[in-house]
């Protein structure tokens, strides 16, 4: 049992108090914001926003710049998702559920493609691009900023690119040492599929009404 136990939690030897419950905490409130995103719940950005500030402060303490930059774009998109899902329409419906447009799947890859830059930049300025990490890093980097755009686009397609970012982050951040958080994506890549299931449920009753 107690080999199991170090198999799972033994990097945490090394670790503070205090940060171990921070990051049990942020990956609660993790949870909580992947599972209202998939309510379709506005509660989705203020959980998910607590979530990402106490990751930001924990990542750039344990120097891993990539997972950092997509938590601090994490808390910027919380903002702007946030007006707009609450931004109305007209004078009753506020932003629904759709599909995404030509000129927005244009957009999604200029993300991707710019993310890649960037991350790889950031990366070699400070030394980082060092192992097969960093490369693994500035793909789910990449997949990650297009999901959150896409999430605060209230896009159906958001689930795709969480859903694989999600099935990568479980053994890579198992391998970086933080346990918690691995369990955190294996179950975000669940809460992902069903939230995908129940977007586009809503997205076709939308779509028989009008």
């Amino acid at each position: 049992m107690s080999e199991i136990f170090n198999f799972f939690f033994g990097q945490y030897q090394g670790y503070s108090t205090v940060d171990i419950i921070l990051e049990i905490i942020a990956v609660i409130f993790g949870f909580l914001s992947v599972w209202f995103s998939k309510q379709n719940k506005i509660w989705v950005f203020p959980t998910g926003m607590i979530s990402t500030s106490i990751f930001v402060y924990l990542l750039l303490k344990w120097e891993l710049l990539g997972d950092m930059i997509i938590n601090a774009y994490y808390f910027i998109m919380s903002i702007y998702g946030w007006y707009i899902w609450t931004r109305k329409v007209d004078e009753t419906h506020v932003t629904p559920i759709s599909k995404t447009s030509k000129k927005e799947q244009q957009i999604s890859l200029s993300i991707f493609i710019a993310t890649l830059i960037f991350v790889f930049i950031i990366y070699k300025s400070f030394d980082k691009w060092t192992s097969w990490v960093a490369y693994v890093d500035t793909i789910t980097t990449a997949i990650f900023f297009v999901g959150m755009w896409l999430m605060a686009k209230r896009k159906i397609e958001n689930w795709l690119f969480w859903i694989i970012g999600n099935i990568i982050s479980v053994p890579l951040y198992f391998f970086k040492g933080f346990t918690f958080t691995s369990f955190q994506y294996l179950g975000f890549t669940f809460i992902a599929i069903f939230g995908y299931l129940a977007w586009k449920k809503s997205l076709h009753k939308t779509q028989l009404i009008s």
